[in-house]
């Protein structure tokens, strides 16, 4: 690859990522520094720092402040998740897509979920539960808290027509989240939702997210029996 390949990081990325698979640095093994690459690849030494960040970030270099950059020994693929729109999930499969709102009402959230939300005094928070079909047959049942303190906007929305999950994904960015994944057996309020059999086995995901150091919301969602995640590494 010539100079004028390396103008951009995408290309950078690419070229260590190849040096790195053909073992060219060897895993534990220090890489040269920024300085040098961005010489050697005839770019800006920034175009390299954002191939080199891009890569550790992805779990092929480990870097650290004032001692370099290391091919890491154990690299880790990280899978990409995304809290999906289940309007455009379920709409993305080609089926027609449908929404109720089941509960609207202020309080405060469990104890166990306060203290994951790390909930302060003053916080106002209200609980929106729905259900989301698919072609007429429920999809996920969704029990939700959002911190009206964090996301104040929330508070003149009823989620009558519109899903706290697309309100909020449209109108609350967020900058992380801390998710989880389990199966279940529905409980006889939620399998009166899903329309399946008390103790069926289903998927649920257990959610907060966060806008810096305030929590955005917590929910968890209950899906239909025979749901199927997928993802990519």
């Amino acid at each position: 690859m010539t100079e004028a390949a390396f103008k951009n990081w995408q290309a950078v990325q690419d070229e260590v990522r190849r040096r790195i698979h053909a073992r060219i640095w060897a895993p534990g093994e220090m890489i040269p520094n920024e300085q040098d690459l961005a010489e050697e690849f005839g770019c800006a030494r920034a175009t390299v720092n954002r191939a080199l960040r891009n890569l550790s970030d992805a779990g092929l270099l480990e870097r650290r402040r004032k001692a370099g950059t290391r091919v890491a020994l154990h690299p880790v693929r990280k899978a990409t998740l995304n809290i999906p729109m289940i309007r455009k999930e379920i709409e993305d499969r080609g089926q027609s897509y449908g929404y109720e709102r089941l509960m609207y009402r202020d309080g405060v959230p469990p104890e166990e979920l306060s203290r994951r939300m790390k909930a302060r005094a003053g916080d106002r928070f209200v609980r929106v539960t729905s259900v989301q079909t698919a072609d007429g047959a429920p999809f996920v049942f969704e029990d939700r808290w959002i911190n009206l303190s964090t996301v104040p906007a929330a508070a003149a929305e009823g989620f009558e027509t519109v899903s706290a999950n697309e309100w909020l994904l449209t109108n609350a960015p967020y900058t992380e989240g801390d998710i989880g994944f389990f199966a279940s057996n529905a409980s006889d309020e939620v399998a009166g939702v899903l329309g399946c059999e008390p103790g069926a086995a289903i998927f649920v995901i257990d959610r907060v997210t966060w806008d810096n150091d305030r929590s955005i919301t917590g929910v968890r969602q209950y899906f239909r029996p025979g749901y199927r995640m997928e993802t990519s590494i």
